[in-house]
C-alpha cells in the first residue's frame, strides 16, 4: 500500500471526517434557507404582484429546476476539482440571489432570481455535492453521515420560515430577503474555505474487487438504464412530496388558519424531518438504501392520505409532523444507493443526476398542485395527484429490489 493510500485510510470515518460533518451541515443549513424562504413569503407576493397562485409558484418551480440542474453540474465540478470553490461560487450566487430578487418589481424578475441566482448558482452547491462528498468520507457509519449530513436541508426548513414569517410581519418581505443574502452568502464564502480537502475513497483502489464489479451492472442493469430508473422513482416522489411543502402555507390561509400557523406547520414538518433523516441514516447502515427508499415511500403514502380526511388546525399540525417523520430519508436514500451501486469516481455526476430528478418532482409539484388548486379551487384533487405520484415512486422502488434478490438468489 502506497503512503498516499494510507494516508487516505486513515481519514476515512476518522475525527477530521466528523468535523468535515459538522461543517457540511451548517453549509446546507445555510444554503437551503432559499427553498423555504419563498413558501413563507408566496401570499405576500401573489397579493403584491397581482397573480394567481400558480404564477406565484413558479419562482419556486425556476428555484427547483435551477437547483436541480445546477447540482448535476457542481457534482461533475467537485468530481474532478473538489467542492471547495463551487460552495465559495454557490455562497456569492446565494447573496447575490436574495438581494436581487428583494429589488423585483414583477413576478417575473423575482422568479428569475429564484431560478438563476438561488437556485442555479447559489443553492445548488450546498446538496448533491455535498452529499457525495460525505459519502465518500464514511464506509462503517455512511447512512448516518449522509443522513446527518441531508438533515441541514431540513435544519433550514425548520430554522428559517419562522424567521421570514417574522421578517415579513414586521420589516416586509424585500428587507428580510436583503437580510437573509448577506447572512446566508457570507456565511456560505466562510465556510467553502474549511472544504478544500479531497475526499479519501477516490485515492483508495477498488478495481477488480467484487463491488467494483456490482458497480457496473447496477440492479443487473446498465448503468444508464439504473440511473433512469433511480430519475423516475425521484421525480414521482418529490411531486408527491411538494404538495405539503409548498402549498402548507398557503392551504392554512386558505382555510382561515392564517400564513403564520401555516409557516409553523412548515417548520414542525421539517424539523420532524431531521429526526427521520437520522433515523433513516441507522436504518440504511442496517438494511441498505434500497429498503430504506421502499419504507419511506410506503410511509409518505400514508401521511398523504391523511391530509385528505382532515383539515382541523390541530389534525393539521399532527399530519405535519408525521408527514416530515415519514418523508424525510427518502433522498438521502437515493445517494447511498448511489454508492452501493455505481462507480465511487461518478458519486457527485451520479448523486447530482438523481437529485435533479427529485428537484424536478419538486419543481413540477410545486406548480402542478398551485394549478390544480386554480381549476378546482381547493387542494382536494392536489393531494389525491400527490399519492398517484407516491404510488408510481413505490412501484420502481419494488421493482429495483425484486431484480437485486432475483439476481441474490441466481448467484447462490
Amino acid at each position: 500500500m502506497s503512503t498516499s493510500t494510507a494516508a487516505a485510510e486513515h481519514l476515512i470515518d476518522s475525527a477530521y471526517a466528523a468535523r468535515r460533518l459538522l461543517v457540511t451541515l451548517a453549509l446546507m443549513t445555510l444554503g437551503g434557507a432559499s427553498m423555504y424562504v419563498v413558501a413563507v413569503v408566496l401570499p405576500a407576493v401573489q397579493a403584491e404582484f397581482g397573480v394567481s397562485r400558480a404564477d406565484a409558484s413558479i419562482p419556486y418551480t425556476l428555484m427547483m429546476l435551477g437547483f436541480g440542474l445546477g447540482g448535476l453540474y457542481m457534482g461533475r465540478w467537485a468530481d474532478r476539482a473538489g467542492v471547495h470553490v463551487p460552495l465559495l461560487l454557490g455562497g456569492v450566487g446565494t447573496g447575490l440571489g436574495f438581494i436581487a430578487a428583494s429589488f423585483s418589481s414583477n413576478i417575473w424578475w423575482f422568479a428569475l432570481a429564484h431560478g438563476l441566482l438561488l437556485g442555479l448558482i447559489g443553492s445548488s452547491t450546498t446538496f448533491a455535492p455535498l452529499v457525495a462528498d460525505t459519502s465518500l468520507w464514511w464506509k462503517k457509519r455512511r447512512g448516518i453521515a449522509v443522513a446527518v449530513c441531508a438533515s441541514g436541508n431540513y435544519v433550514a426548513g425548520a430554522l428559517w420560515p419562522p424567521l421570514a414569517q417574522h421578517g415579513v410581519e414586521t420589516v416586509g418581505w424585500r428587507s428580510t430577503y436583503v437580510a437573509l443574502g448577506l447572512f446566508c452568502g457570507f456565511g456560505m464564502a466562510l465556510l467553502s474555505l474549511l472544504m478544500r480537502q479531497r475526499p479519501p475513497l477516490l485515492q483508495t483502489p477498488v478495481a477488480g474487487s467484487a463491488q467494483a464489479q456490482q458497480s457496473q451492472r447496477p440492479f443487473g442493469l446498465s448503468l444508464n438504464k439504473a440511473q433512469f430508473l433511480l430519475c423516475v422513482a425521484g421525480v414521482a416522489c418529490c411531486v408527491a412530496m411538494a404538495m405539503p411543502q409548498v402549498h402548507i402555507v398557503a392551504y392554512c390561509t386558505d382555510l382561515g388558519f392564517g400564513a403564520a400557523r401555516g409557516a409553523e406547520m412548515l417548520s414542525l414538518m421539517l424539523a420532524s424531518g431531521i429526526a427521520s433523516r437520522l433515523i433513516s441514516g441507522l436504518i440504511c447502515d442496517r438494511i441498505g438504501g434500497l429498503r430504506t427508499l421502499v419504507l419511506g415511500s410506503v410511509l409518505q403514502g400514508v401521511a398523504l392520505l391523511l391530509f385528505l380526511p382532515f383539515n382541523g388546525l390541530v389534525s393539521l399540525y399532527v399530519i405535519s409532523a408525521l408527514f416530515g417523520l415519514f418523508q424525510g430519508g427518502i433522498v438521502p436514500a437515493y445517494a447511498i444507493i448511489v454508492r452501493e451501486y455505481f462507480p465511487a469516481k461518478e458519486a457527485g455526476s451520479r448523486v447530482g443526476a438523481v437529485i435533479f430528478a427529485t428537484l424536478i418532482g419538486m419543481a413540477l409539484g410545486g406548480w402542478m398542485s398551485g394549478k390544480v388548486f386554480d381549476l378546482t379551487g381547493s387542494y382536494h384533487a392536489a393531494f389525491i395527484n400527490g399519492v398517484l405520484w407516491n404510488a408510481l415512486n413505490l412501484s420502481v422502488a419494488l421493482w429495483l429490489l425484486w431484480r437485486v434478490k432475483r439476481a441474490a438468489v441466481v448467484s447462490a
